[in-house]
């Protein structure tokens, strides 16, 4: 069974732990692919030079050599290329791509992979090109599903990897995902995508790798197979590949082209190197020019081995800090081609698959970065749930509509909501949408960074956004306010923080659940330091607490009890087996193999509340996997236990 844990996530991107007999690969990972001909750069020194914790090589290659061949069977790969970590091998699939046909059996090439000791073996997949007919593309894809499912049965202890075709259909991408993830396969990879990469169809690639990625078991790993190029990793990862294999570092060395963050570039085009890795600093372009061949070879792909690492390491760093979509987006300001690909992830079916896999909120703020900004998962989610959630028709009957300004809104705009009678609401026309002013310091709305002024796509979605909202209420403008703070007969101050409480908790839990954590006399426990809300309790009971980082709500054990029993099964609930009833009263962590339900509505770092199969509350959380996730994943944890339910 493989071993694939999730440590770390932004976007539908992961950082995990892949285990094999050779040890233990973090994710995203990039396997160079080593010629058992034709070694350039030694797997011992890509391990010890490069940090490589994986590589790559070709079966097909080893099996039509008999001296290699014999050798391989005799000592294994590992010996053989002189590597003692973690190794994959290809089947000749590729080959059959640049070549033709390649003669020999699917089976037979599987069993030599599992006999030579291959870490992770790959099935004799039918390569499927871009333009290949629909009906060709079905002919191939059952092909491959069939070979999958006659190769399994032969792997032995080596994982399988299994490949995912069909051309550029999506539907059909997504139907070959499906049924290869029926089959006991260890390992995806995406398949049939070089052509597009080479012709930079990278809207096309998008598609390919969702569409794939739609239909596909979230707990093993995806491997986007023939993508060399660090220009396509993070926004691949950002889809959630987990792995790739580059033999572009050799390719292009040997053409004395440079790979760069942003592209590549042929040797004689640069006068400086604008690089800082050992090769480009201890050398001049001048003098790479004029060394012989062979020595400019071998520094070459040193060099595009180097900027390709280089660029997981940025792409690992931005998962953990949840700035991976700037990244993404930043990148591909480098290539019209890559904005391309971003256009179409702002597909209504993209997102909303997108969505399922972003976390509630995240530790750094959200940077405008441009026109796609607007388009990502989290203020997706954001609209969906103002729309959704957000209490308006029976609280207010009129709005005054407010420029953006400083932030927090409500401080800046204080002197205005003084003078409001509690059926009128001031609502922000931000360059995020519409906010109420209620909800300005919940994620992402305090916690982003936005120039002055945004691009006109920007500017026409959140004005059909605010139009939208502003549906069926009167507007009054803030000259028009003094005719109607007397009209109201209310009496006292404007209660603003029991609203944020209330529209908070409803856009984070669910709609109405305010009538469950504030159903009683509530008490608003503030910050002596920053006057912010900090507790809220509700007939003595200490429900919910409110972060600083995120402006959302910490659920505590007593606001668990309301939820549960307000709300049916299974909303918000996370299910697991009762066998483990007392480990999680013990106060321990839920983990994925032990759980058989949970709530569709649920993403990760959501709230959560932890039952057993008939019901019972046991612990409340915080989950770290979505629905799809905690029933697919075998190893790792699902929720993170907070406070365990002791009340019977």
């Amino acid at each position: 069974m493989v071993e694939f844990e999730i440590k770390y996530r932004d976007c539908a991107g992961r950082i995990c732990k892949f285990k094999t007999k050779h040890g233990i690969v973090e994710t995203p990972a990039l396997l160079p692919v080593i010629n058992p001909n034709k070694t350039i750069i030694t797997p011992r020194e890509m391990m010890n030079r490069f940090h490589a914790e994986m590589i790559i090589t070709n079966s097909y290659i080893i099996y039509k050599n008999r001296e290699l061949r014999e050798k391989a069977l005799a000592e294994g790969v590992h010996r053989l290329l002189g590597f003692d970590g973690p190794l994959m091998t290809d089947s000749g699939t590729f080959q059959s791509y640049v070549y033709g046909e390649v003669n020999i059996d699917p089976i037979e090439i599987v069993k030599f992979q599992r006999d030579i000791g291959s870490d992770v073996g790959t099935i004799l997949d039918v390569f499927t090109l871009p333009d290949e007919t629909l009906e060709s593309a079905e002919e191939n894809v059952e092909e491959t599903i069939k070979r999958a499912r006659e190769s399994i049965k032969f792997k032995g202890e080596m994982f399988l990897a299994c490949t995912i075709q069909g051309s550029v259909y999506q539907k059909l991408r997504e139907r070959c995902a499906r049924e290869i993830s029926k089959l006991d396969s260890d390992f995806y990879p995406i398949g049939g995508v070089v052509p597009l990469m080479e012709n930079q169809q990278y809207e096309k690639l998008a598609e390919v790798i969702i569409s794939s990625k739609m239909g596909l078991d979230p707990s093993k790993p995806v491997h986007l197979f023939g993508a060399g190029h660090p220009l396509i990793f993070p926004l691949a990862v950002a889809l959630g590949c987990d792995f790739f294999d580059s033999s572009a570092y050799a390719k292009y060395a040997d053409d004395d082209r440079l790979i760069m963050p942003w592209g590549t570039l042929k040797l004689d085009e640069f006068d400086e190197l604008p690089c800082t890795c050992p090769v480009c600093s201890k050398h001049t372009a001048r003098e790479l020019k004029t060394m012989s061949k062979k020595e400019r070879f071998r520094l070459l792909a040193e060099h595009n081995l180097y900027v390709s690492f280089g660029e997981i390491k940025k792409i690992r760093q931005a998962i953990k800090d949840g700035n991976l979509w700037e990244l993404v987006e930043r990148k591909a300001t480098s290539n019209p081609y890559l904005m391309d690909a971003l256009r179409v992830l702002e597909k209504r079916k993209y997102k909303k698959w997108l969505e399922l896999f972003e976390p509630i909120s995240k530790k750094r703020a959200l940077f405008y970065t441009g026109r796609h900004t607007i388009h990502r998962p989290i203020i997706y989610r954001y609209h969906n749930r103002l729309f959704d959630r957000y209490k308006r028709k029976n609280y207010y009957d009129k709005i005054v509509v407010v420029p953006e300004s400083r932030k927090p809104f409500s401080r800046y705009y204080k002197h205005v909501i003084q003078r409001l009678p509690n059926k009128i609401n001031v609502v922000v026309d931000s360059k995020l949408g519409p906010v109420p002013i209620e909800l300005d310091e919940m994620y992402p709305i305090a916690q982003s960074i936005m120039p002055n002024e945004v691009d006109n796509e920007t500017k026409s979605v959140c004005k059909k956004l605010l139009r939208k909202f502003l549906d069926g209420f009167e507007i009054i403008s803030i000259e028009d306010l003094p005719k109607y703070t007397d009209l109201s007969g209310e009496k006292g101050k404007r209660d603003l923080d029991l609203r944020r409480v209330v529209s908070t908790i409803c856009m984070q839990f669910g709609k109405d659940a305010d009538m469950a954590l504030l159903k009683g006399k509530i008490e608003l426990i503030k910050s002596k330091s920053t006057g912010k809300i900090r507790n809220i309790y509700s007939d003595k009971e200490h429900v919910i607490s409110m972060r600083a980082s995120d402006g959302l709500f910490t659920l505590k054990i007593a606001g668990a009890r309301r939820l549960h029993r307000f709300f049916n099964y299974p909303q918000l609930r996370v299910v697991v087996r009762n066998e483990c009833r007392e480990f999680i009263l013990d106060g321990k962590n839920v983990f994925s193999k032990f759980v058989v339900e949970c709530d569709p509505g649920l993403r990760p770092l959501d709230e959560c509340l932890i039952v057993d199969e008939n019901d019972r509350l046991l612990a409340v959380g915080r989950s770290l996997l979505n629905r799809l996730e905690m029933l697919s994943f075998n190893y790792g944890v699902a929720v993170k236990t907070r406070e365990k339910n002791l009340k019977k």
